[in-house]
């Protein structure tokens, strides 16, 4: 059974976003997502100061199966990506939540996070 922390929102793409501190969005993929992919061993990073729309393909995840898109669960700017997954992809695996983030966006509008699923909603999208 896939983990899903109570506090985070969830897109239908299978990435999770966390309203930080300071204003901006951390975003990974969800534990169901990596469970899926395997083993993962390479990750595209999205490119910092560049704004993406929500549905974005922004990031790829490589793994011993197959390549995935990641998409931008809602509109803004990246402003951080995580480095340590250049050198350690297995990061998403071990921990999709904590070191396994991939980038962190400036949201357009911080009202979109409320658009996306909470873990009840997203666990009933992965079951149907």
């Amino acid at each position: 059974m896939a983990q899903l922390p109570e506090e985070l929102r969830y897109s239908n793409t299978h990435t999770w976003t966390e309203l930080q501190d300071d204003g901006t969005v951390k975003v990974g993929i969800t534990d169901h997502a990596q469970q899926e992919l395997g083993d993962i061993v390479f990750v595209e990073l999205p490119e910092e100061d560049r704004s993406y729309a929500s549905g974005d393909e922004c990031a790829v995840v490589e793994s011993v199966k197959s390549a995935s898109d990641i998409y931008c669960p809602i509109n803004g700017e990246i402003v951080a990506v995580n480095e340590d997954l250049k050198d350690s992809p297995e990061h998403i695996n071990e921990d999709p939540y904590g070191g396994g983030w991939i980038f962190r966006l400036q949201p357009d509008d911080e009202a979109e996070l409320n658009e996306l699923l909470d873990a009840a909603g997203y666990e009933e999208f992965i079951n149907s």
